[in-house]
């Protein structure tokens, strides 16, 4: 029967990456384990005047082809497959030198990075493939009854606390967990390798939309509650986008982000992304209830995008698609205002301390910094949709204004063609039947997440009131029926976008003709369900 707590007499460390390995190396030699090593780290080790035996030396056979074969033999996958409370095993292991392995650190060669680097040839990426590494892994991970491993630097403070707790030891417990997180670790590294060969074979659409798909994610942190306190949750990243995201962003400020924190605030910075220039972005329940364009005058902006909806946009998040000065920060923070949540690519100056301090609510204030980051990864990012028992996979429906066409008598003046692609792109961010009326590039009125589509017409008119009159509308998908331009019409709408596409396209043209109504289409579809 396996004893709970497991003695380390024997350690093979192999780390691609040094920091802390030095450290633990010490730790391990000052309870008199033996230390086995290979190249670079028996090396480092070897430096710091620590004793080292080579696993050569094991095995009786040199490191060679490149160092592309070293630690596949008996010797070491023996040492750490053998169970110590089977007959057989020790009887086989003494009849052929091998002696048991009790522990094994490895960090794998860093082959993500390398297939990220456009400097990397094919070749090179190919030599950043791990095999002695992952194997190794594998072993002391399947008999960690025995055997601890350990994958990731940042564990290694975490062992050194159970290992001096437990007299030189493990627990059964901290094996399991170890072993459970090495074989997440080398899951995922095979993903990543058949991710590129895949795209490196047959192209990236077939990589895209694989005939297998492998999503591996690891837990970031552990969330107070999912949308209702009752529900369990927890924050999970796959791999890094390589794009500003909240889900990587640095906090500096206020309590833990919630569930729903994550949800509105991710939907808020991806708004403000589809511009290229000075945007601001006001989220409640993942919906813009104001947003607005103001090119080079932030603090505009902002003002224009609170008042879209200022009731509705008490408690909500707001997000910049550019650092926030400081004048903006004063303005954010004044007490009229209350947000759960501040997001921006950087913060000028003093604008943090001025969040957290201007208003009552600032020392709770999430505030987040998102950078600007390079691409880390290869391909698309996927767009995945969970339902029972499956998964939905697509392009991330990017924000775009297409060439459109002029469908009727009237065309749109300058003003109206810059406000008509301001709504336009604020469309993908509201849910369908989405319908937003905007006027000076900003929003004045949304309608989302309807059954009908002329309810969600009428729900807009009502949020903008008189600021309707003169504005624009975009309707995410066609106008199945005149009556949401009639209704747009009563409430002071001059101009429409929208897809095109019903059966009764003409007669909803004829519409608008009649109201003196300019309307282009775009013929892209832009549901958000």
């Amino acid at each position: 029967m396996t004893q709970d707590v497991q003695t380390i007499r024997r350690a093979l460390l192999s780390a691609f990456e040094k920091d802390g390995i030095v450290e633990l190396a010490r730790a391990l030699d000052a309870r008199g384990v033996e230390i086995l090593s290979t190249g670079g780290t028996a090396r480092l080790l070897r430096d710091a005047g620590l004793p080292v035996t080579d696993v050569a030396e094991v095995t009786g056979f040199p490191e060679m082809m490149d160092g592309r074969v070293k630690t596949l033999h008996p010797r070491v996958h023996g040492g750490l497959l053998m169970r110590r409370d089977v007959e057989d095993h020790c009887k086989a292991a003494a009849e052929n030198g091998i002696q048991p392995i009790d522990l094994v650190v490895i960090n794998l060669y860093p082959f993500e990075k390398a297939a990220a680097d456009e400097a990397s040839t094919r070749g090179d990426v190919v030599e950043m493939i791990d095999i002695g590494g992952p194997s190794m892994v594998r072993s002391a991970a399947k008999n960690h009854d025995f055997v601890t491993v350990i994958v990731d630097p940042s564990d290694y403070a975490a062992f050194l606390a159970e290992f001096e707790t437990n007299d030189g030891g493990t627990t059964f417990a901290f094996r399991a967990r170890q072993a459970a997180k090495a074989f997440a670790t080398t899951a995922a590294y095979d993903r990543a390798i058949a991710a590129w060969m895949s795209a490196d074979a047959v192209g990236d659409e077939e990589e895209f939309l694989p005939s297998t798909l492998n999503v591996i994610l690891q837990k970031s942190q552990d969330l107070r509650y999912g949308e209702n306190p009752h529900q369990r949750a927890a924050l999970y990243l796959g791999a890094d986008p390589g794009v500003p995201a909240v889900s990587r962003a640095r906090q500096l400020n206020g309590k833990a982000l919630s569930f729903n924190n994550y949800l509105d605030a991710s939907s808020a910075f991806d708004c403000v992304r589809s511009f290229d220039e000075t945007a601001v972005a006001v989220i409640k329940h993942k919906n813009p209830c104001g947003a607005a364009l103001r090119p080079g005058a932030q603090l505009e902006a902002f003002l224009a995008a609170y008042e879209g909806d200022p009731l509705s946009a008490y408690g909500g998040i707001v997000a910049f698609n550019e650092a926030l000065s400081e004048d903006t920060a004063r303005a954010v923070a004044t007490k009229d205002h209350f947000f759960e949540v501040v997001v921006a690519p950087a913060y000028e100056g003093d604008a943090v301390e001025i969040l957290r301090t201007g208003a009552k609510w600032g020392k709770n204030c999430r505030i987040l910094e998102t950078g600007v980051r390079a691409a880390a990864t290869q391909g698309a990012e996927r767009e995945l949709r969970w339902i029972r028992g499956g998964v939905l996979v697509q392009d991330p429906d990017a924000s775009s204004w297409p060439e459109v066409k002029v469908v009727t008598r009237r065309a749109p003046t300058e003003q109206e063609m810059a406000d008509l692609r301001f709504a336009w792109l604020v469309a993908p961010h509201v849910t369908s039947n989405a319908i937003i009326f905007a006027k000076d590039r900003a929003l004045v009125g949304v309608g989302a997440g309807q059954m009908s589509r002329v309810d969600a017409v009428e729900i807009a008119a009502k949020k903008g009131g008189e600021k309707c009159r003169g504005a624009v509308m975009a309707s995410d998908a066609f106008f199945p029926f005149a009556d949401g331009i009639l209704a747009a019409h009563a409430a002071g709408v001059q101009a429409v976008v929208q897809p095109g596409g019903s059966i009764r396209d003409a007669k909803v043209t004829a519409a608008c003709d009649e109201a003196g109504i300019a309307m282009v289409l775009t013929g892209q579809r832009h549901f958000r369900h």
